[in-house]
Order: C-alpha cells, then sequence, then structure tokens
C-alpha cells in the first residue's frame, strides 16, 4: 500500500522543502505554560526549552511547536500581554540557536504576528481562524505556511465527519480570502477539541476521508484524553497509546504528527512510512 500525494505539492516552511507523500514530518511540542495538560510545561525557562529542543533535533524532529496558553479542557484563558511575555524570547532564542523551522500555536493575530516577526516560519491556529480571522493575514503578509484545526464549541453535530470536512473547508476558504496561497495551507482534524471520546474514536477511524479537503493533514494526538481513557492511564503512561494513533493516521494519510514524545514517534513513523509509503533502505555505515 502506498500512500504517495504528489497532488499536494510542496510546501516551504522556514527555507525547508517540506514534500508531501514522501514521508511523515514529526512536530515536537514546545508548552511554556506552568499548566500544561501533559505535565511538561516548562513556564519561562528558556535555557530548559533550548534543552529540549536541542534533544528534539538530535531525535529527528522537522519543527519545533512552541506554546503559551494551555488547550487542557477547563484551561484559564491567557491575556494576549501574557502570551506574548512567554513566548517571544523563546522564540527568538531556538530561532537563533536551532536549526529547524519553529512553529507558534496560537489562535491570536497578534502573538502570531510578534512571533514571526521573532523567528517563527509557521502559524498554527487550533481555532482555525475562528476566533481570530485575521491570523490568515498575519500569514499572508508574512509568507508562511497556516495550520486550520478543527474545534468546536460544545459537542453537538449534525453529522460529525461531513460537519469536520464542512468547518475545515470554511476555514480554507477563509484564508486564500485573506491571501494565503493553498500550498501554504494544513488542515489538522482537531482530535480532543470541541468532541467526545466517541466522537475522537470516529474520526480517528476516518481519517482518509479528510483527504477530499486537498491539503496536508496534521494529526495531534500525543498524550491526550482519548488514550487516557481508553487505556485507563495517566498522562504519563500513554506512549503506547499515541503510537498506535500515529500508525493509524499515517496508514490513513496523515502528513505531520505533533507529540510530546520526539524519539519515540520518528521511530515509528520511519516503520509505518515503510509500510505505507514505501520503504527507503538507510545508508550502511562503515
Amino acid at each position: 500500500m502506498t500512500l504517495a500525494r504528489t497532488d499536494l505539492g510542496i510546501t516551504r516552511i522556514g527555507g525547508r522543502e517540506f514534500r508531501w507523500g514522501e514521508r511523515t514530518y514529526v512536530m515536537g511540542i514546545v508548552n511554556v505554560t506552568p499548566d500544561s495538560f501533559s505535565g511538561d510545561g516548562l513556564g519561562g525557562n528558556v535555557e530548559a526549552v533550548l534543552s529540549q529542543a536541542r534533544r528534539f533535533v538530535a531525535d529527528g524532529v522537522d519543527i519545533i511547536d512552541v506554546g503559551g496558553e494551555s488547550t487542557r479542557p477547563g484551561h484559564t484563558a491567557v491575556a494576549e500581554d501574557e502570551e506574548l511575555r512567554r513566548v517571544i524570547p523563546v522564540v527568538e532564542r531556538l530561532a537563533r540557536d536551532v536549526h529547524v523551522p519553529i512553529s507558534i500555536d496560537t489562535y491570536k493575530s497578534g502573538v502570531a504576528r510578534r512571533a514571526v516577526e521573532a523567528g517563527a516560519f509557521l502559524i498554527n491556529d487550533v481555532w482555525g481562524l475562528k476566533r481570530d480571522p485575521a491570523i490568515a493575514r498575519v500569514a499572508a503578509e508574512a509568507h508562511v505556511p497556516l495550520v486550520l484545526m478543527h474545534n468546536h464549541d460544545g459537542t453537538s453535530y449534525a453529522d460529525l465527519v461531513p460537519d469536520v470536512i464542512a468547518s475545515l473547508r470554511h476555514s480554507l476558504e477563509q484564508a486564500q480570502a485573506a491571501g494565503v496561497p493553498w500550498e501554504d495551507l494544513i488542515v489538522d482534524p482537531g482530535i480532543g477539541f470541541g468532541k467526545t471520546v466517541e466522537h475522537n474514536l470516529e474520526v480517528m477511524r476516518r481519517l482518509g476521508e479528510m483527504r477530499c479537503l486537498g491539503r496536508p493533514m496534521l494529526l495531534g494526538t500525543s498524550r491526550k484524553s482519548i488514550i487516557g481513557l481508553v487505556l485507563g492511564l495517566p498522562v504519563d503512561q500513554r506512549v503506547e497509546g499515541t503510537a498506535a494513533t500515529v500508525a493509524l493516521g499515517i496508514a490513513q494519510g496523515v502528513d505531520i504528527v505533533r507529540v510530546h514524545d520526539v524519539r519515540e514517534m520518528v521511530r515509528v513513523c520511519r516503520m509505518s512510512d515503510a509500510i505505507v509509503r514505501g520503504w527507503q533502505r538507510l545508508p550502511t555505515t562503515t
């Protein structure tokens, strides 16, 4: 089985070419929050962030995603000034000292703009332009790609997967109208956002249907409550569950996985890619 999706073209992120369909790319999560659901929030400790980012690079990460506001259920919203205080020093330092593209995880256009000025090359909007449509204009003016995630107030749907697809299609249309090129858009079905456990499982089963949108797909399941509830495990014991979702996502055409455990998930991606996309033998050393 091969899912080479050459029709998706190439997206440039921070000077690097992401050739969709050739392999699965890994986005490493850097939380600069005091209340991350996964317990890995590093707060304002820039040196600790740099150490984590360097470890991610050594483990094979392709993008580092910096977030300054927790998105866990029941989280407290963060004012823009506070979010800027948390993320801008980190983005500046990583952009200077780490040689992989930096992404900013935010739904606020002011934070996105400042982060891009500080060295971020990708904007990851967890509200898919629903909270602050001006983020699309920021991406267009800065010539950086934009991730549009499905999110939803409440958990009520007329028809779950078609509703998610329609919402993402609307976000794509908004972004294009604001001037973001088609090749600079990425979609995310939003596992864990505005969905029950049953909804999340159904979306995971039907990820392949999202390919109708014609854009690369990012999947973020790492350590999430869907895994904890299914397996009855705390956050720090969800690596295997995450690995299962990553592998099954790749089998349905996922192009990027957003993860906490970079080393382990890079290995899962390589093995899954060898089966799904075709095996490229690594060069031998002498």
